[in-house]
């Protein structure tokens, strides 16, 4: 590989971490508490993952059943010839015994082997393996797919009908780069044994202590990612691609807002009620359990850039952590994004050399999402004429990347459990100052089916093709979970869109040209 070995034990050095470090500890929050004495060697109890892939690096992810030190064999080819050792963190009960290492990644497909090491010196795990896309160079092809949503709405594993199958259609298309959009858990969504269908077909869903309840406790939350885990297809499509993963709401709970206080029948579901303190532990867990470095985001929490290649740089946003109160978002002052990050989004677009830049975002921006009967979750209000409440911030972005010239911007989203094709242009908005620009939407990817929403007219939206169930809230059985393909050309000139069913059938697809 072209680090030699001394410098990739720098590189180990400098980059390993576990997840959930130091930084992200909060005081008085529940612990798990496994037995730290067990015999015989080691487990990796929830498969590999990896993540956060940079120029030169990955991010590669693991659970052990005990403390342990993490260890990690890095090669060009799956038989592991001249593989490079890199020595982890020691995995302990303070981060639920998972833990991330960044390791070389110099080209092509990088393999990697985990092996948990006793801390007494004994034999190590048995090995587990995966494999991701290093940055492509120039000339390469790059096969983007995104999607959330996932064990929502009572629909968890049933084993029976064959798990989550549609990460392994995923999988079988051999993308280089996974967007998760969000929704990567429901910890507000308690899971029974057994649902009903409409056609008395039985949903019988897997069940651990964690997914019978909403999720409060430290312990509650990272139960909700060691669930998914569980799944054999997930883990299948975790071990073989890079993944971007971002949050929206169902990592707290419903529509959630920074300040809130849990009232009404929501209320009555939990004895915490504070949401800042239910955030703060989801926070923790999602960056215990996913393959996420901290330390490349912008303020160490979730938005950030990464650049994959000299055609790819994708923009990650937070559309939840900086928000205003959910309202009728007509007034002043409403925010999603908030200042910092609606400005780091215009000046990161402007200063990006990627041909195609595609904002990674966590909620759609001109579908209306309803928060009960008087708020908005999102950032569309339903108002005709010129942007307000919270849409003046993304007029704001969307004016701002205008003036500075930006070019060839796609927006990908998920969380409204449905899959469309978005195309906003000035000519049928009542705000004008933006070029025209495609939205496309895919999910979820196991949990209930939902929509199609309407779309509000401020920027112009038209749904060029949207797919949705006939009833609300329809399983993955009844065939509407969806994901999303970019396919970008070697040489950067076209960006193909696919929107895919799951079974990986292409339902509609389009070519975008660079202009």
């Amino acid at each position: 590989m072209a680090l030699s070995r001394r410098s990739l034990f720098r590189t180990a050095a400098a980059g390993g971490l576990a997840a959930g470090a130091a930084a992200l500890a909060l005081p008085g929050t529940a612990l798990a508490a496994p037995a730290l004495v067990r015999s015989g060697r080691p487990v990796l109890t929830h498969g590999v993952q990896a993540g956060d892939v940079r120029p030169g690096s990955g991010l590669v992810w693991t659970r052990a059943d005990r403390p342990s030190r993490m260890v990690v064999e890095v090669a060009e080819s799956p038989d592991f010839r001249r593989a490079l050792r890199v020595p982890g963190p020691v995995l302990t009960p303070d981060t639920d015994l998972t833990g991330t290492l960044r390791v070389p990644a110099a080209r092509g497909r990088v393999h990697y082997r985990v092996v948990a090491e006793p801390l007494d010196g004994g034999p190590a795990s048995a090995p587990l393996t995966g494999s991701f896309r290093a940055v492509p160079g120039r000339g390469e092809p790059v096969r983007i797919q995104w999607s959330g949503d996932v064990v929502g709405q009572g629909w968890g594993i049933d084993r029976a009908t064959g798990g989550m199958r549609i990460f392994s259609a995923m999988a079988d298309r051999d993308p280089d780069l996974f967007l998760h959009s969000g929704d990567t858990v429901y910890a507000d969504g308690p899971l029974t044994e057994t649902v009903t269908l409409p056609d008395g077909r039985v949903w019988r869903n897997e069940m651990t202590p964690e997914k019978a309840k909403v999720a409060e406790t430290l312990t509650e939350f990272r139960g909700q990612f060691a669930y998914n885990l569980r799944d054999d297809n997930l883990r299948r499509f975790a071990a073989s691609v890079g993944q971007i993963v971002q949050w929206d709401d169902h990592e707290v709970t419903n529509n959630w807002y920074p300040g809130e206080i849990l009232t009404g029948e929501v209320g009555e579901r939990y004895t915490e009620k504070r949401v800042d303190v239910l955030a703060a532990r989801g926070f923790r867990a999602f960056h215990e359990w996913q393959p996420v470095d901290p330390r490349t985001a912008v303020d160490g929490r979730v938005y950030r850039r990464v650049p994959f290649g000299p055609h790819v740089e994708v923009f990650v946003l937070d559309m939840r952590t900086y928000r205003s109160p959910n309202s009728a978002n007509t007034g002043r002052g409403e925010r999603i994004l908030g200042e910092a990050q609606a400005r780091w989004l215009v000046d990161a677009l402007a200063s990006s050399r990627a041909t195609w830049k595609i904002v990674a975002s966590d909620m759609p921006i001109g579908v209306l999402v309803p928060d009960g009967d008087t708020a908005w979750e999102a950032v569309a209000n339903g108002v005709p004429g010129p942007p307000s409440g919270r849409e003046s911030e993304i007029a704001g972005v969307l004016a701002g990347i205008r003036r500075r010239r930006v070019r060839n911007v796609v927006w990908v989203t998920a969380d409204v459990h449905y899959t469309a094709a978005h195309h906003y242009a000035p000519e049928r908005a009542a705000f004008t100052d933006f070029d025209p620009f495609w939205e496309f939407v895919s999910g979820p990817l196991h949990a209930g089916a939902f929509g199609p929403n309407e779309l509000d007219p401020t920027f112009g939206p038209r749904a060029e093709f949207v797919r949705g169930p006939s009833r609300q809230g329809a399983s993955p059985l009844e065939g509407f979970q969806h994901f999303g393909e970019l396919d970008v050309a070697p040489d950067g000139t076209t960006l193909e869109v696919h929107l895919r069913d799951q079974a990986g059938a292409s339902l509609w697809t389009t070519t975008l040209r660079r202009t």
